[in-house]
């Protein structure tokens, strides 16, 4: 089997290594440090930062294809190893619209896929003035063109003295519409060079100061029309921008029921973590077979009728967690929790639990168990948030 590497070590690295033992490829991974979330789990672990021409060429030479836990090695990087004749997957092509949230917009503004208002700023001038074209109004929604995630370089700002402020940090922005949106979606989708495409089923997100808190596979009450428009629209995406691998397309959905897209995602995404125990692909393995070229995996439903929920689990007050761990295993036999081999530290991401229902039950209840199971991992009863 080919080699494959991948640059990060972080958990959605540790969750694919998992993923490729079962289809027999070796793979490997640089790490920052080894005590990494992917190091400590992966036997090939290269020591080295993504920022380093010569530590990602040193890596890179030793692989068959090369792909990413973040999207955040330098565009120069890219285009070197791709000079010198290395498989990139994504390439650098596709990887500049996850970097360069402008670039993202104008391209698909240009492909006529439907996004938020938008315009680059540089003075409170620039977003007092898009504030006051036609359809604009405050708040609006200040973004960093780069460097964001989780909620990080992002800023809602309600008058020209909050734009100010974010003005001062001196990186460049854009501006946005603030859309008031019923809720957030997320597509996934799977493109390989030889031309297959994969998607599951539209998801909803959901999330709290950034970082998202639980996912509901398959979205409730989403029409058929309106996820498959949106499997289609991401497939088209992803053709379109040439990603080889996984695109995850997140979604706002309007009060009127029409879908705007927020942000991408060329990796595995926090979005498809429920793909392990609740497809019969995980999204980790779909990602190594469209890198790999091989043929993709069914994204159906494990439990066809059914609901399956994600909660993230984010780090309490407490590191000491396996009692916890036990009580919630024993409480909720059915309940699968995945721990990502990081330090406890409050309101870290360090884990997520998956509850798959059977078909016919409820939803509410479903959600309710996922979010005690979470609960009591962090803080030790189920009542907390």
């Amino acid at each position: 089997m080919p080699i494959v590497g991948m640059v990060g070590g972080g958990q959605l690295a540790r969750m694919t290594a998992q993923a490729a033992i079962g289809l027999g490829a070796t793979f490997r991974v640089l790490a920052e440090s080894a005590s990494e979330s992917a190091a400590l789990v992966t036997h090939d672990v290269a020591i080295g930062s993504h920022l380093s021409l010569s530590d990602v060429e040193s890596f890179a030479g030793e692989c068959d294809v090369v792909t990413f836990d973040h999207e955040h090695v330098p565009a120069e990087i890219l285009t070197s190893l791709e000079s010198a004749g290395l498989l990139v997957r994504p390439g650098s092509v596709a990887l500049r619209y996850t970097q360069d949230k402008l670039a993202m917009r104008d391209r698909l503004t240009a492909l006529g896929v439907p996004c938020p208002r938008y315009a680059p700023v540089s003075s409170v001038a620039d977003v007092e003035a898009f504030c006051r074209a036609p359809g604009g109004s405050w708040p609006v929604v200040l973004k960093a063109v780069s460097g964001g995630y989780d909620g990080k370089g992002v800023w809602v700002c309600s008058s020209p003295a909050e734009a100010a402020d974010v003005l001062g940090h001196g990186v460049a922005l854009l501006a946005e519409e603030f859309v008031p949106f019923r809720r957030e979606l997320a597509a996934l989708v799977a493109c390989s060079p030889s031309g297959q495409g994969a998607a599951y089923p539209v998801v909803e997100t959901v999330q709290v100061d950034g970082i998202c808190r639980e996912v509901i596979a398959p979205a409730p009450g989403l029409n058929a029309s309106s996820a498959e428009s949106a499997q289609a629209m991401a497939l088209r995406i992803a053709s379109s921008l040439g990603v080889f691998g996984l695109l995850a397309v997140e979604l706002f959905e309007t009060r009127s029921g029409g879908l705007l897209v927020n942000e991408l995602a060329m990796r595995p995404h926090n979005s498809g973590h429920w793909t392990i125990e609740g497809a019969g692909t995980s999204q980790f393995e779909q990602h190594l077979r469209a890198v790999l070229d091989l043929p993709l995996g069914s994204c159906a439903l494990s439990s066809p009728g059914g609901f399956t929920v994600m909660a993230n689990l984010l780090g309490g007050t407490d590191p000491d967690i396996y009692d916890r761990y036990i009580h919630v295993m024993a409480a909720d036999p059915a309940v699968k929790v995945h721990f990502y081999g990081k330090e406890v530290r409050l309101g870290r991401k360090i884990g997520h639990v998956t509850i798959v229902g059977e078909p016919g039950d409820d939803l509410v209840a479903v959600r309710d168990r996922a979010r005690r199971a979470a609960s009591y991992l962090r803080w030790g009863t189920e009542d907390g948030d």
